[in-house]
């Protein structure tokens, strides 16, 4: 019995040699039944009584059993390599033989049981065998249709072709698509197929011509939906890649920018794009970007947030390393500033690396507001971020270790207060806390109207009936809305995130020991942040190690007076403004300030 309970409550490390469940084979469950029927009747012929036998075989020793399946195993994984590898080997050239590649696709797509791949044979010019091959539902249909098949299949549109392979003359006098590329890889040719082009094969070409026909159903540009601001644009970013590209083109109408598109899976062939402003953006943060993009090797990724759990480095502290936004035109901002921006497909966030601590207090409408307002709301910000991690904290310290720091009229109405509570504070406090948090997260998960309704009323009805029924203090529900207000006010998801997680830290610590156990936690939260950086950026520059700024940390300057690009990206081009950014004030100019 005890060994019984050791096997099932004490974890073991599997056994890797262990064969797992198997189901039987048919011929092996038939070839059993066979063998059933066989002695039944030869002892009915016989008129003896039946008597009880198994119906499997004889019985073997379970070291024999499993060395019998490890052997199975072997040669079956053998066998499945084999026939993997001559489907799977994608580094293969395409082969002059049209039926040799459509072979080769059948395997690699596992036609006829794929059924949404679709490979089109037809006769170009009525006399050169070819195909096409796209997936069903992610191209435009009319781009097929219309000028594709119909151009391809056309004896007129072949009339000065002189013979040999084809490729060159359908491309340059054929087809009228306007993205054509040229490919003889598989290895480069699939991923394209997967993303939504179409591939032209033709008899007697070992190469390919891969055209742009994406037209899979998309979401329309809608307004921000974490990101609102007052003045500024009112676009976001979409699910589709092209999309948010040519939104930032929209805005940044500079030839130096530049898109360099990767397949970041392997194995899910996930398309993403690295952005950068050429002669502006650092050589070697742009460099590092593309390694750790291009290195990855997992099997799937949803979207910007699972890349960026990827790249993202020094872990041991959750405050985030890249930024993350909706805005096409903060983005647009990080790309003129020298940052390297990382748009995903399917996810309508895109990614600016490298960052500061300060940089997630920014909002793209700080610079469309005068800068004392920009500044004031900077600060807000800051001391929202301030009073929701510390707040908690430090009024647990107070109540449990630090009474003779509050004012005697305020603490006898604590204590009064406090009177027909059952609970010590520190329980009182967790409830009211994990409360706020389970009203806030049933807001953001109930849909429309009804979720800002649920938080508003929610916590109305809630803090009232607790102060009602004796469950917590009123204070403790001033404390608790107070650092709840404090979190709203950070304007980056990330952030706020972090700092819910940290003000239970400091909330254990100031249990343990008030003001010091305070102290001390927050002093290990800043030594683990000061130590981490952001793609080899300190994450509390320009502060932390000082360097030159440009008066946008915290406080803002006056745009015309930020002349530099921020001195920690070693931009290769630091200026940003001429030196007569405001020229309508330069005497002497035309339209200029007049000497009166």
């Amino acid at each position: 019995m005890i060994k019984g309970l050791k096997d099932l409550f004490i974890y073991k490390k599997p056994d890797e040699n262990q064969e797992r469940f198997r189901f039987p084979e048919p011929s092996e469950e038939s070839e059993r039944w066979d063998q059933y029927d066989e002695n039944n009747s030869e002892n009915n012929q016989q008129g003896k009584q039946v008597q009880k036998t198994s119906r499997l075989k004889e019985p073997i020793t379970v070291e024999q059993m499993m060395k019998n399946k490890a052997q199975e195993q072997s040669s079956s994984n053998q066998n499945s390599k084999g026939k993997k590898s001559k489907a799977i080997n994608q580094d293969r050239k395409i082969s002059k033989s049209l039926d040799d590649n459509i072979k080769y696709l059948q395997d690699a797509f596992h036609l006829p049981v794929n059924q949404d791949i679709i490979i089109r044979e037809f006769k170009i010019a009525h006399r050169i065998s070819a195909c096409i091959v796209f997936i069903d539902g992610m191209i435009d249909n009319r781009i097929a249709i219309q000028f594709t098949l119909p151009q391809l299949m056309d004896v007129h549109a072949f009339e000065g072709f002189e013979g040999g392979c084809p490729i060159s003359f359908v491309k340059d006098n054929v087809l009228s698509i306007n993205q054509i590329v040229e490919m003889n890889k598989y290895q480069e040719i699939i991923p394209q197929i997967l993303n939504g082009l179409i591939a032209l094969f033709i008899d007697g070409c070992d190469k390919c011509l891969v055209m742009e026909s994406r037209g899979y159903e998309k979401r329309s540009v809608s307004t921000p939906m974490t990101e609102t601001v007052v003045e500024g644009s009112q676009e976001a970013f979409t699910e589709n890649l092209r999309t948010n590209i040519t939104l930032i083109r929209r805005i940044v109408k500079n030839e130096d920018l530049i898109t360099e598109f990767m397949i970041v899976s392997k194995t899910n062939n996930y398309l993403a794009a690295v952005l950068y402003m050429d002669g502006v953006a650092n050589p070697k943060i742009i460099k590092e970007v593309k390694r750790r993009v291009e290195s990855l090797d997992v099997d799937y990724i949803a979207g910007s947030g699972m890349l960026e759990q990827l790249i993202e480095n020094n872990r041991c502290t959750l405050f985030p390393k890249i930024i993350s936004t909706e805005r096409p035109d903060r983005i647009s901002a990080f790309l003129m500033e020298g940052k390297v921006a990382i748009i995903c497909e399917g996810t309508p966030f895109a990614l600016a690396v490298p960052i500061t601590f300060f940089d997630l207090f920014h909002s793209s409408e700080d610079s469309n507001l005068r800068w004392q307002f920009g500044s004031f709301l900077r600060i807000i910000r800051l001391m929202g971020t301030l009073i929701a991690l510390l707040l908690p904290g430090l009024w647990t310290a107070l109540i449990l270790y630090h009474q003779e720091m509050i004012p005697t009229t305020l603490l006898n109405s604590i204590i009064i207060s406090r009177t027909p509570v059952p609970f010590p504070f520190i329980f009182e406090l967790l409830i009211m806390e994990l409360s706020f948090e389970l009203i806030r997260e049933g807001g953001i998960r109930v849909p429309g109207v009804t979720g800002n309704t649920l938080g508003i009323i929610g916590a109305l009805i809630l803090g009232q009936s607790a102060v009602e029924a004796g469950i917590v203090s009123p204070s403790l529900i001033i404390i608790v809305a107070v650092s709840g207000l404090g979190n709203f006010a950070i304007p980056n998801y990330s952030l706020a995130l972090a700092v819910r997680i940290y003000r239970f830290v400091l909330i254990g610590f100031a249990a343990l020991a008030g003001f010091y156990g305070v102290s001390v936690g927050f002093t290990i939260l800043c030594a683990l942040t000061l130590s981490s950086k952001s793609f080899g950026v300190p994450f509390f520059s320009p502060v932390a190690p000082t360097t030159k700024s440009n008066r946008d940390i915290i406080m803002r300057d006056n745009i015309y007076n930020q002349a530099n690009r921020p001195d920690y990206l070693n931009a290769e081009n630091e200026k940003r403004v001429g030196d007569s950014p405001r020229g309508w004030l330069k005497k002497g100019q035309p339209g200029g300030r007049s000497n009166e």
